[in-house]
């Protein structure tokens, strides 16, 4: 007999769920091998299309060259003797030699560990980008690299979450890891509705509602999460919006993690930070926000980088006591230090070639080139929902995602439940089993009772798998009419 069972144990991690990785993940997978394997002759699609996840370059996002080239070097530095040989008939610009110099003289080897908190270095390039976006100095020391935006966010509510009757303000929908890791750590999450009437804007009286009702249950509140631009819903918040928020975090002594790793990916108006706004409003009124602690969390895997797979990210604190950073570092040193690799990814974020240096123009090419072509990927989208019977979506604004309303006939609201699933799933499924197409149920992220949903990135190149979206649902909606 096994010593484990599903019973025994850890039920924290047998309740979490995780849906962008869940039952449909898993089944598209099993699509995927098939047709790699020449066995899926019987399937009414050629290939799977993974919109389930923000996952660009699984989808043909290409890496940026520069970005690639100075990793080439820093896991093969041998190379950098032969400069004659990498600029003449490689390619290489002299730039990308000299960033890769700098970096190895400052990491030594990428195959090494390094400070816990990360290189020093590259949290000083880290510093310099972040008072080249906000107009405020920073100060490295209280930079953390880490292995992308969610090891971030697992520090941060491992730090905050002190018993059980912790509680975090989550935006609903959200992306599960706020949910999930809440649950392994069972913690309680405080959901706050996001206005879907008002394209997914964040209401300041749905939070402090959500607050008081968890507040009066007994529930210690002790921070609030916003995905600025929103993940699934793709929502920017406005500077208004995000000082109406500092206001209140002031009021209720609340810690505010701002997950702001799609900063870039912004179609509509301008990514504005909430550290920006914080030392603004700190800077105009002296002793009303010194009280706020802020985390603000940025990652190399989205935007127009990509780089998903090499985890690289950083979180940034404002305004947390000094021992309280020494139990941050202590508990990012038991994982001793983010991928050095990836640090060197977020050096080049926060650091990219500029006007006049060799690499630039490519660099230039290559981003707009991949903003350009996900703004057209999510209009293509967005014009084939409007058409949709059905289906109701907002404008995209921003991030890599579309969470459009469908409104599904009862007749596949009975079939669903017959199957045990929820009318999203049960659509997603079909969606799935049809044209390939793996997208995520709004159940996954949360949905206001009643409503239903489904989130899609727009990723994938081309737009041909967009039709195959609008013809499914059409049969769909005729056949369970």
């Amino acid at each position: 007999m096994a010593r484990l069972n599903i019973e025994n144990i850890n039920q924290h991690i047998v309740e979490a769920k995780y849906a962008v990785r869940g039952e449909l993940a898993v089944k598209s997978e099993e699509y995927r091998a098939k047709l790699k394997k020449g066995e899926g002759k019987d399937l009414p699609f050629s290939e799977v299309i993974s919109a389930n996840i923000g996952n660009p370059q699984q989808l043909d996002q290409k890496p940026i060259t520069f970005f690639r080239q100075v990793l080439s070097l820093l896991e093969n530095p041998k190379l950098l003797a032969h400069e004659d040989v990498l600029v003449k008939s490689l390619d290489y610009k002299v730039d990308v030699l000299e960033r890769a110099r700098w970096l190895l003289s400052n990491v030594g080897s990428v195959g090494a560990y390094s400070a816990s908190a990360g290189v020093p270095a590259i949290k000083g390039s880290v510093a310099k980008f972040l008072e080249r976006r906000d107009g405020f100095k920073a100060d490295p020391a209280h930079i953390y690299l880490s292995a992308g935006a969610s090891s971030g966010v697992n520090t941060l509510l491992h730090i905050l979450c002190a018993a059980p009757n912790s509680g975090i303000l989550v935006p609903i929908p959200q992306y599960p890891l706020y949910t999930a890791s809440l649950a392994v750590l069972n913690a309680t999450c405080v959901p706050y509705y996001l206005d879907e009437a008002a394209n997914w804007g964040t209401s300041l009286a749905t939070i402090k509602e959500a607050y008081e009702s968890a507040k009066s249950a007994g529930t210690d509140v002790r921070a609030i999460v916003i995905i600025n631009p929103g993940n699934p819903t793709g929502a920017s918040l406005s500077a208004a919006d995000i000082k109406s928020v500092l206001d209140f975090a002031a009021q209720e002594k609340l810690v505010v993690m701002a997950d702001e790793v799609y900063q870039t990916n912004v179609f509509v108006g301008e990514f504005t930070s909430f550290r920006q706004v914080l030392l603004e409003q700190q800077k105009e009124k002296p002793g009303k926000y010194d009280s706020v602690e802020l985390a603000s969390l940025h990652s190399i895997s989205k935007g127009m980088v990509g780089e998903c797979g090499h985890r690289g990210g950083y979180f940034d604190l404002i305004g947390f006591k000094p021992e309280v950073e020494e139990q941050i570092y202590k508990f990012v040193s038991i994982t001793l230090c983010a991928p050095v690799i990836g640090q060197c990814l977020v050096e080049m974020m926060v650091n990219p070639p500029k006007k006049g240096d060799p690499s630039f123009p490519l660099y230039e090419q290559e981003f707009s080139g991949i903003f350009e072509g996900l703004k057209k990927r999510a209009s293509a989208l967005y014009d084939a929902f409007k058409k949709m019977d059905g289906v109701e979506c907002g404008e995209p604004q921003g991030s890599m995602y579309l969470f459009p309303t469908i409104h599904v006939p009862a007749k596949a609201a009975e079939a669903a439940q017959k199957e045990g699933r929820s009318p999203d799933e049960f659509y997603c499924m079909r969606l799935l089993e049809a044209t390939g197409v793996c997208v995520v149920p709004g159940s996954g992220f949360g949905q206001k009772e009643g409503s239903l949903h489904f989130r899609t990135t727009f990723l994938a190149p081309g737009t041909e798998w967009v039709g195959s979206i609008t013809k499914f649902h059409q049969e769909f909606m005729d056949n369970y009419r």
